[in-house]
């Protein structure tokens, strides 16, 4: 029997956990009952990425060149720049979509908020290389460039995209799409709420979009946790930790001003040990947090740890595990730190929510400071309920492994 063919599509491959996700899906299909069924290759948007010897064996990279910086570092973000000017400029991108960059542009601008990145996905994916194959099944794994291009330039029986974000939060409408979610055949979601956002822009598309859960290893994980090293600082208080992309989304600000509160109100308490809180990730976004914890005094009391290879190992020597951003798709790094047993607390947003059953596994707050701050004091103090949060969460997280094997056979099974 002839192998099926399948090509993967991705923005980027950086460390962040839709590439983790794809990573982990691409090694399920390649080994155990999947063995030996599929002939996969990947093309990567931007040719860039940090993750590229985390591809299995037996996956075929179209790129010709590649890039191996992460598009989150400032290093990497000034390949992606140059990648842009030439997609632009020596591409023609800029002369072919003039109308297309000034209407949204211009649309973005009505709107306050100028999403550069999401103007350029459509202009990077019609100057990417075309290649003249044949595929059984065509996976846009990201929503924007890698979407535009599964739609508009693979040659596919069946095509399937996959949406890891509040669709409505993170700025995409059907004037950036152009329609791109018309040539798809299934669309999946990683959670529910992301479908609702996805389908309040496209609610045509209910019949055919569905939940496909982050497909994680879970004994990946807890191997790599008792790898490697974490905490070495001698620090001798409570821990937080956070893992992700140093982005506008994620809002960490408001993260660091609940440092500055903790900091506060544990002065003249002795009875009680000092808290250390280590966000872990890299991204656009580092000098300016940098500059705030700086304004707000906690050099020695919010640590930027930059991206690291193995971050679980620091997870798991954490006391408390915090995730405050703005808006999700389903959190990764959320998932990883159940899987750990740890207790979480989350903002209580569209992505979050679905992770945490309050009070049983975990505590949702609201996004501010005050509110932050309050949540992480009421639990980091208290061994037992965060033994027994931690508990619950590691048991819990088997349900959102069972489901995801479930979405692995609907996905393999469209080409019929």
């Amino acid at each position: 029997m002839d192998k099926k063919k399948i090509l993967f599509v991705i923005n980027t491959l950086s460390r962040a956990g839709a590439e983790t996700a794809m990573i982990t899906l691409l090694k399920k299909l390649l080994s155990g009952e999947y063995e030996g069924l599929y002939d996969i290759s990947l093309y990567v948007i931007t040719s860039q990425g940090d993750m590229w010897d985390e591809l299995p064996a037996g996956v075929r990279v179209l790129n010709r060149n590649i890039s191996n910086v992460s598009v989150l570092t400032d290093d990497g973000r000034k390949i992606l720049r140059k990648t842009c000017t030439a997609a632009l400029i020596q591409k023609g991108g800029m002369i072919r979509h003039f109308s297309y960059l000034l209407r949204n542009a211009l649309s973005m601008i009505a709107d306050g908020k100028v999403r550069a990145d999401k103007l350029m996905w459509r202009v990077l994916s019609d100057t990417s290389e075309i290649f003249n194959e044949h595929y059984d099944l065509a996976v846009a794994f990201l929503e924007g460039g890698s979407t535009y291009y599964a739609a508009d330039h693979v040659n596919a029986d069946i095509k399937a995209a996959f949406v890891h974000v509040d669709y409505v939060r993170a700025g995409y409408n059907r004037k950036l799409d152009l329609d791109c979610y018309d040539h798809m055949d299934r669309i999946f979601t990683v959670s529910a709420e992301v479908r609702d956002s996805f389908l309040k822009v496209y609610p045509e598309k209910s019949s055919i979009t569905e939940v496909f859960p982050n497909l994680i290893d879970r004994d990946r994980i807890i191997a790599m946790s008792e790898k490697g090293h974490g905490f070495n600082d001698g620090f001798d208080g409570r821990r937080i930790v956070t893992v992700g992309r140093l982005t506008d989304q994620k809002s960490f600000e408001v993260s660091i001003e609940a440092m500055k509160i903790i900091v506060d109100k544990l002065k003249g308490r002795p009875d009680l040990k000092p808290v250390r809180w280590y966000l872990i990730g890299d991204g656009d976004r580092r000098k300016f947090l940098t500059e705030c914890i700086r304004r707000y005094g906690l050099e020695n009391d919010f640590i930027l740890c930059g991206a690291v290879d193995n971050p679980y190992p620091y997870i798991a020597g954490a006391d408390l595990y915090v995730h405050v951003t703005g808006y999700e798709g389903k959190s990764i790094a959320i998932q990883e730190a159940r899987i750990l047993g740890k207790a979480v607390i989350a903002s209580d947003c569209s992505g979050n929510r679905e992770q945490i059953t309050e009070g049983i596994d975990g505590l949702l707050c609201a996004f501010d400071p005050e509110s932050v701050a309050d949540t992480v004091l009421g639990l980091i103090y208290d061994d037992d309920l965060l033994r027994k949060y931690g508990n619950k969460a590691a048991y819990g997280y088997l349900d959102d492994e069972e489901a995801a094997g479930k979405a692995v056979e609907k996905l393999v099974s469209l080409p019929g």
